[in-house]
C-alpha cells in the first residue's frame, strides 16, 4: 500500500501536537530542577564547617529553602565547586550567619507553571488520541489493505489482478501435454467464445485440477493466467474459514460479487479440500462453519441465479475427501488428472530446469530422465538444483554426472553420512546387501540393479538401488513375487552367513514392504489361494470415526485365512531368496570383498561378475521413445 505524503503529514501532526505538550509540561516542571543541578552534593555539616573557615563564596536557596546550591573553594584542589546542599528549612540563624560571613546569597521562589502545564497536558492528551485514532480509520477505511480492513472480516481476501503477470506462459510448463491441451481450451474459450458458442458449446463452470503433490498443478493455473489475459482472482481455501461463524460464506459472496463485475475472468481456488470437503463427515458432523462454506460456494457455482462468464480453477490432491454435490458436472465440469510425467514427460521438464544451469555437454538430459521414474515435476526441479549446490560447494565450473548421481542419491535416500570403518559390522550390512543385489539380479521377473553401496543416507547404513525396467501400469504376479524375495535377500544372506542368532533389525524396513505387498496381493489383487475377491478398499478412512462404526468387510474365519496366506507368501519368498544365497556363496564372498574395498559397485560391473560364475538371465530392457 503506497501513502501520499499528505497522508503522512495527516498521521504525523496529531503526535507531534501531542509531544509537544508533553514537552513543555516536563519542561515547566523541569524548569527549577534544572537550575538545581549540581556535580555533587554536600552534607549539611560539612557546609556549616566551610562556611565557617570563609570558603563558601554564594548561597542560592531553592523549594522554600530546603535546598541549596553552594559556590565553595575546594581545599584541595583549590578550585570553585557547585554543591547541593539538603537543609532542614529556612531559619533565621541561618541566614545570620550568610550575612554575618558576608556570603552572597538568594532564595527563588517555588514555580507553579508546571502543574498548570501538567493539568493542561494531561488533559489534552486523551483527546488528540482519540481523535487521532478516529481520524485514522476513518482514512483507512477507504483504503485497500489499511488499518481500517482489520474490522472487513467478511471481504474476500483474493489477490485481483486485472491482466495476470505470472512469469509463466504454456511453454514453461512440460511433462503434462494432456492437462495443457484440457486448460488451453479454456483460455480459448476466454479469447474467442464464438468459436465455441457457434456450435452450441457453453463455456464450462469449473475446472478440477486433481494430482499428487508436486505435479504442476498450481505452476497450470499460473500458466493460464498469463495466457488468458483476463481479470484473475487467486485465493487459497483456507483463506475462507475463519474462528467468526458465517465469514467464510460472506467471503465467498464477495468474491463472486467482484468477479460477475469483471467477467469474463477466471478465479483460481488453490487446495479447495480446506473448504470443500464432505458435509457431515467425522463424529458430530464435522465444522458446521465450513459447511456453511461450501454451501455458498455450491450456490455461487451453479445456483439459482447462475454465473456467466466466470471459470472457476481448483487444485487438490485429495479428491477423494471432496463433497460429491461439488464435483458434479455444472460446478466442476472438468476434473484434469495431472500425474507424474512419463519419461518423454521428465525429458521436458528437465529440459526447462536446465535452461538456466551450466550443464557440462556430456549429460544425457534422457539418461537423467531414465534414472528418475515416478518423479514429479517438483522433485526434477529439486534434482537439478542440489545437482547445482554440489557444483557450487565443490567449485566446478558446471554440472556433471557425477553431481546429477549424487543429487538422485540425496533427493531419494537422504543426506550422504560418514562411511563406516572396516568391522564386522561393516561386512554384515556388505553381505545383506550384496543379499538383495544377487536375487534381484538371478530373477528374471526382478528389476535390474542400479548401484549398491555401503555409504550411509539417512537411516539406512547401506542401500541397494534397483531401476525399473519398464514403465506400466500393470503388475504382474511373477514380478510381485520376485519383488517379495528381493526383499528378503538380506534376511537370508544374514542368515545364511552369519547363522539364526546373529540376523541383525537391518531387516525391518524390508519386513514391513514384504508384508503389505504380500497382503494386497491376498485382499485386493486377488493372487492367492482365497481366490479372485476383493476383501479390502483401495484406502483407509480419512475422517475421524469415519470407520469407527463400519463393520469388517470379512469374518473372523477370513481374517485367519488371510493371515495364513500372507504368511506363506512372505515364506515362499524367503525360501527362495535363501536358495540363491546358498547356491552362490562363492561369488557372494567375492562381491562382498570388492564391496568393502570399493564401497559401491555399478550395476554393470555387478552383474557382469556374476556372469562369471553363473548364467545372469535376459532382462527386458526399457527403450524409451521420445
Amino acid at each position: 500500500m503506497k501513502l501520499s505524503w499528505r497522508t503522512v503529514l495527516l498521521w504525523t501532526i496529531p503526535f507531534l501536537v501531542i509531544g509537544f505538550f508533553i514537552w513543555q509540561g516536563s519542561f515547566a516542571t523541569n524548569v527549577g530542577n534544572t537550575a538545581n543541578t549540581a556535580s555533587t552534593r554536600m552534607t549539611y555539616g560539612r557546609f556549616l564547617e566551610y562556611l565557617d573557615k570563609g570558603r563558601v563564596s554564594s548561597v542560592d536557596l531553592y523549594e522554600g529553602g530546603r535546598t541549596a546550591i553552594v559556590e565553595a573553594i575546594d581545599p584541595e584542589l583549590h578550585q570553585v565547586q557547585r554543591l547541593r546542599v539538603d537543609l532542614p528549612g529556612t531559619s533565621p540563624e541561618l541566614v545570620t550567619k550568610l550575612r554575618e560571613s558576608g556570603v552572597n546569597f538568594d532564595s527563588h521562589p517555588v514555580r507553579n507553571e508546571g502543574a498548570i502545564w501538567g493539568i493542561l497536558g494531561n488533559l489534552v492528551f486523551p483527546v488528540l488520541l482519540i481523535a487521532s485514532l478516529f481520524f485514522l480509520f476513518r482514512r483507512s477505511s477507504n483504503m485497500p489493505g489499511g488499518p481500517g480492513q482489520a474490522m472487513n472480516f467478511g471481504k474476500s481476501k483474493a489477490r485481483f489482478m486485472m491482466e495476470a503477470k505470472t512469469g509463466v506462459m504454456f511453454d514453461d510448463v512440460a511433462g503434462i501435454d494432456e492437462a495443457k491441451e484440457e486448460l488451453q481450451e479454456v483460455v480459448t474459450f476466454l479469447k474467442q467464445p464464438e468459436k465455441f458458442t457457434a456450435v452450441g458449446a457453453r463455456i464450462p463452470k469449473g475446472v478440477l485440477l486433481v494430482g499428487p503433490p508436486g505435479t504442476g498443478k498450481t505452476l497450470l493455473a499460473k500458466a493460464i493466467a498469463g495466457e488468458a489475459g483476463v481479470p484473475f482472482f487467486s485465493i487459497s481455501g483456507s483463506e475462507f474459514v475463519e474462528m467468526f461463524v458465517g465469514v467464510g460464506a460472506s467471503r465467498v459472496r464477495d468474491l463472486f460479487k467482484k468477479a460477475k463485475e469483471n467477467a469474463p475472468c477466471l478465479i483460481f481456488i488453490d487446495e479447495i479440500d480446506a473448504v470443500g470437503r464432505q458435509r457431515g463427515a467425522g463424529i458430530g458432523g464435522g465444522n458446521d462453519e465450513r459447511e456453511q462454506t461450501l454451501n455458498q460456494l455450491l450456490t455461487e457455482m451453479d445456483g439459482f441465479e447462475g454465473n456467466t462468464g466466470i471459470i472457476v480453477i481448483a487444485a487438490t490432491n485429495r479428491a477423494d475427501v471432496l463433497d460429491s454435490a461439488l464435483m458434479r458436472p455444472g460446478r466442476f465440469d472438468r476434473q484434469v488428472m495431472v500425474d507424474p510425467p512419463d519419461f518423454k514427460g521428465r525429458v521436458g521438464v528437465l529440459e526447462v530446469h536446465a535452461r538456466n544451469k551450466k550443464i557440462a555437454p556430456e549429460i544425457s538430459i534422457e539418461a537423467i530422465a531414465r534414472r528418475t521414474p515416478g518423479f514429479s515435476g517438483a522433485d526434477l526441479a529439486n534434482l537439478l538444483n542440489e545437482a547445482a549446490i554440489l557444483t557450487a560447494r565443490r567449485r566446478k565450473p558446471e554440472i556433471t554426472m557425477a553431481e546429477i548421481d549424487d543429487a538422485v542419491d540425496r533427493v531419494i535416500a537422504g543426506m550422504e553420512g560418514t562411511p563406516l570403518v572396516d568391522s564386522k559390522s561393516k561386512r554384515l550390512i556388505a553381505y545383506h546387501e550384496v543379499g538383495h543385489a544377487i536375487v534381484g539380479t538371478l530373477l528374471k521377473d526382478h528389476d535390474p540393479v542400479q548401484k549398491v553401496t555401503l555409504i550411509p543416507r539417512g537411516q539406512a547404513q547401506g542401500l541397494t538401488w534397483f531401476t525399473p525396467n519398464e514403465e506400466q501400469g500393470l503388475i504382474t504376479k511373477a514380478q510381485l513375487m520376485a519383488r517379495i524375495a528381493g526383499a528378503m535377500g538380506g534376511r537370508a544372506a544374514e542368515e545364511e552367513i552369519f547363522g539364526d542368532d546373529e540376523v541383525t533389525t537391518g531387516a525391518g524396513g524390508d519386513l514391513q514392504q514384504v508384508t503389505g505387498m504380500a497382503r494386497q496381493m491376498v485382499t485386493r489383487f486377488g493372487m492367492s489361494e482365497l481366490g479372485p475377491l476383493s476383501l479390502e478398499g483401495q484406502g483407509g478412512e480419512v475422517f475421524l470415526g469415519g470407520g469407527l462404526m463400519n463393520r469388517a468387510e470379512y469374518s473372523e474365519e477370513s481374517a485367519a485365512r488371510i493371515d495364513g496366506q500372507i504368511k506363506m507368501i512372505a515364506e515362499h519368498g524367503h525360501k527362495m531368496a535363501r536358495q540363491i544365497i546358498r547356491d552362490n556363496r562363492e561369488v557372494i564372498d567375492r562381491l562382498v570383498d570388492l564391496l568393502i574395498e570399493k564401497e559401491t559397485i555399478d550395476g554393470e560391473e555387478f552383474r557382469q561378475i556374476v556372469a562369471e560364475y553363473t548364467e545372469v538371465p535376459e532382462k527386458e530392457q526399457f527403450i524409451p521413445q521420445l
